[in-house]
């Protein structure tokens, strides 16, 4: 009865949701540990299609607990305009089946502005990529130990004091940028309104998931972007503002390590990236411009083009370390159909020294040079398939030579947006 960490091992938009959805049959509560409403997962169910931010992927499935945990930053009126969309679905979303961990920071609206006016400010070559959604500001208050948290907002007085506080730092900030400063009343007020609609949902999140456990209950712990933007071991500065790896589950949610059986990395085929930073097989040629159109690579969340290229096996070698990854999802693999010819990252070349990690320091980041091994690709669709005997045998090649490259099994692969096209090697719950 394993509880499973899901995590995306690259840059993000792996196919988290489909995966998370899948897997959340076989689990009784769905949580969320870390990330914001920048992270965007969509999901396909009966042909229907549910586009989440804040909510655990598990909403979409009755019957199971779903979990916004510590390690979340939450636009609390964000999170109530996706609960009306989601319902509007006909999706059933109640206290019961919803929690929010009591210590969760809250998003305000000064974080979004401040967000977009650093981002605007900021000069080619220094620009994040950020969604401007306010999650950076929002965990520098958490560190800077100034957040409103979801708590707060159930007693005025406390609430007050928290507000002040974070104003403190936010006002004289604002007048250095030249904006007028925060309307406390107003931001109070605003606070007041919203409070009556998220704190049905509060709750001591590490109780219920520590009886939960004690239940032999199964606990899917779901992350938001991927670990190639891991604020520690992504590729910086151009990461997100939160630890992305797997570690983060149980400091996310208020468990332990011990509560972690399995970790599920979420990778794709090839490989694509959205806003700035080294991306060292990126494709700016028409087999990228093929990848993108055919992976109908656009942001859920921003909209954005992604960035495409092939598959970076020296990049994922370092993820499934710094994760721990038990055991990997390989997804659009019906993307790759009709090459001809693929093409796999092995190691780098920097300055004639060959490497098989990416190095720390950007400046050495920018002046890898990937080293390529090339593949032989599949004519036949891959598209639907269900089984390893639906798959083209180049097919399985590459996956197989996938493992090798990474050290690392494959668990699951996926061939399209649909639920259940998806092959089950390994079952991460009965591992």
């Amino acid at each position: 009865m394993a509880n499973v960490v899901v995590v995306g091992a690259q840059w993000g938009d792996e196919g988290k949701g489909k995966i998370v959805d899948w897997l959340s049959e076989r689990a009784d509560v769905v949580a969320r540990f870390q990330g914001g409403h920048n992270a965007g997962h969509t999901l396909v169910v009966d042909s229907k299609v549910y586009k989440l931010h804040a909510l655990p992927s598990g909403v979409v499935r009755g019957g199971k607990l779903s979990v916004i945990g510590n390690g979340v930053v939450l636009d609390p009126w964000h999170l109530i305009g996706e609960i009306e969309t989601i319902r509007a679905q006909g999706v059933e979303i109640t206290p019961e089946n919803l929690m929010i961990a009591e210590n969760t920071p809250l998003i305000l609206p000064i974080h979004g502005e401040l967000d977009r006016v650093r981002e605007e400010a900021a000069s080619k070559g220094t620009k994040i990529g950020t969604t401007g959604r306010g999650i950076g500001p929002a965990y520098e208050d958490k560190v800077g130990r100034r957040s409103v948290r979801v708590a707060d907002l159930a007693d005025a007085a406390t609430l007050e004091a928290r507000v002040d506080r974070a104003l403190q730092h936010h006002n004289p900030l604002r007048k250095g940028l030249g904006f007028a400063e925060i309307d406390r009343d107003e931001l109070i007020a605003q606070l007041q309104e919203i409070a009556p609609q998220i704190l049905p949902y509060a709750a001591p999140v590490w109780q219920v998931l520590k009886e939960k456990r004690k239940a032999g209950k199964r606990i899917l712990f779901e992350g938001a972007q991927g670990a190639l933007l891991d604020i520690d071991f992504g590729t910086y500065p151009f990461v997100t503002s939160s630890n992305v790896i797997a570690g983060q589950a149980a400091t996310g949610v208020g468990l332990g390590p011990t509560a972690i059986d399995y970790v599920l990395g979420i990778v794709k085929a090839y490989t694509t990236r959205v806003g700035e930073g080294p991306f060292p097989t990126e494709l700016e040629d028409a087999d990228g411009q093929r990848l993108g159109e055919r992976g109908h690579e656009f942001g859920t969340t921003t909209g954005r083009k992604r960035r495409c290229g092939w598959f970076d096996a020296a990049l994922l070698r370092q993820t499934c370390a710094t994760s721990g990854i038990t055991g990997i999802c390989l997804t659009k693999l019906d993307v790759l159909d009709g090459f001809e010819t693929l093409k796999i990252c092995v190691a780098y070349d920097l300055d004639g020294k060959r490497l098989d990690y990416l190095p720390t320091a950007a400046e050495e980041q920018a002046r890898c040079v990937p080293i390529y091994e090339e593949i032989d690709g599949w004519s036949e669709s891959t598209e639907g398939a269900r089984s390893w005997a639906d798959l083209p045998a180049n097919a399985i090649k590459y996956i197989r030579r996938v493992e090798e490259l990474i050290d690392c099994p494959v668990a699951l692969v996926s061939t399209s947006p649909e639920r259940e096209d998806t092959i089950l090697v390994t079952d991460p719950f009965n591992d």
